[in-house]
């Protein structure tokens, strides 16, 4: 039984400094002290009681490939980031779940009162209750608990922070509950139904899928219950360059109906044949009916589809020039990707106020730094938030100030990849020492 005291006592003595390596970089464990310590004693503050404390974190994601494919049941390619959501939690007799959110008002949810509740969709609320729902329907165990919570994954940075904060959920019912022999595919199917269904966003399934497995993954969607998922073996620290995202200050709250249009425009093609998704038809289909679909569905909707099919097949060749090595080939279909989604999905600024273009200025100035020597895309949802970057070591530097010139100080992040996803630290610890 962990008491406040022993854990910060432990946490001191830098028992946990091989795991905060593993999963910030050698560079951060200080930084990570001090960030745990913060929270054990804000649990403490926020819920008076100061025993039996476990601690959880869940990461933030970055899509490599895949953009906009996985709810249309195709391929992605995605990674762990070292960016994550951090939790201080301990179960309680009652049946209730209470989280404090640094900054954010407590959220308070009765696990006897399942329904959604229309008040709390597009709010952090919605998607507790949603997750407790879907361990129910899925006859696992669940009940109450406290939790003190703090993310680095910033809202709106396209590195998923609800994903993020759903695994973080699913990961604390598992272990508090289930002896953490649940799946992390189950957690993150759990984390999109209550996304979807609760929250009312209508997402894919690489978001959670990445949080929740960790790691560089390849996901093949064709089965969707029971997804294809393999580690891709790669090393980016040796291949000489950074991971860069940046966060251009977009807002995706007002967005929902830009990211839904996505989906709904390619099921509705996939409807003309039909099928339910795209995945269920091929791109010779849609060539050969291209001017009823042109007259039914408009031009948008039918570039959207085209744009799945190439990227889609291109997931295919990004893992297969990871794992082959060849990081040049790997960036020109990162630059093909970004090329795709910009020209053909249409998802790098919203047309409601094309004032307002910070992804596209963002990619205009990665292009003019990294020409001829990196890559550069779209990131995530797109229509506000960040740009993926791969920027050679030795023009880091320059890089960065020139985005953080436009974006404003901190807004370019040098991430790395972690190599787990949602996790219990005691757990982890304990298989480290095996």
């Amino acid at each position: 039984m962990n008491t406040a005291a022993q854990l910060t006592a432990r946490i001191a003595a830098g028992e946990y400094d091989r795991l905060f390596t593993r999963l910030y970089g050698a560079d951060s464990v200080a930084r990570q002290r001090k960030r745990y310590t913060e929270a054990i004693s804000a649990f403490v503050a926020t819920f008076g009681r100061d025993d039996d404390l476990y601690l959880f974190s869940a990461p933030g994601r970055t899509e490599i490939g895949g953009n906009h494919t996985d709810h249309n049941h195709g391929r992605v390619l995605a990674g762990s980031v070292n960016l994550d959501v951090i939790a201080v939690a301990a179960y309680s007799a009652e049946n209730r779940i209470r989280i404090q959110s640094k900054g954010y008002p407590m959220d308070v949810i009765d696990c006897g009162a399942l329904d959604p509740v229309d008040e709390e969709a597009n709010h952090s609320a919605s998607l507790i209750r949603g997750m407790v729902s879907r361990f129910q329907q899925e006859g696992y165990a669940f009940g109450g608990f406290d939790a003190y919570t703090t993310s680095d994954v910033l809202k709106g940075s396209g590195l998923s922070s609800s994903a993020a904060f759903e695994v973080l959920t699913g990961t604390i019912l598992n272990h508090l509950y289930n002896q953490g022999e649940i799946s992390a595919v189950e957690i993150a199917k759990a984390a999109q139904y209550a996304e979807n269904v609760y929250f009312g966003k209508p997402s894919g399934l690489m978001d959670q899928m990445a949080s929740s497995v960790g790691g560089i993954i390849t996901i093949d969607f064709q089965d969707v219950e029971n997804p294809a998922i393999r580690s891709v073996h790669t090393d980016f620290t040796s291949s000489g360059y950074h991971l860069c995202i940046v966060d251009t200050g977009g807002n995706h709250a007002d967005l929902t109906h830009e990211y839904a249009s996505v989906p709904e425009e390619m099921k509705a093609i996939a409807r003309f044949f039909g099928a339910d998704y795209l995945r269920e038809i091929s791109v010779n289909q849609v060539l050969e009916h291209i001017d009823s679909l042109r007259r039914s569905h408009g031009d948008r909707a039918v570039l959207r589809a085209l744009h799945f099919f190439s990227e889609n097949s291109r997931v295919e060749q990004q893992v297969a020039a990871l794992e082959s090595g060849d990081f040049d080939a790997f960036k020109r279909l990162v630059i093909e990707s970004g090329h795709s989604s910009f020209e053909y999905l249409q998802n790098v600024y919203t047309t409601s106020d094309v004032r307002f273009q910070g992804l596209s200025l963002a990619l205009c100035i990665a292009q003019s730094q990294l020409r001829d020597c990196g890559a550069w895309r779209v990131h995530g949802g797109g229509f506000g938030g960040t740009t993926q970057n791969f920027v050679p070591a030795e023009k880091i530097d320059a890089f960065r100030a020139a985005m953080e010139q436009v974006f404003g100080e901190g807004s370019c992040y040098d991430l790395s990849i972690r190599p787990w996803g949602g996790i219990s630290l005691e757990q982890k610890l304990r298989e480290l020492d095996a």
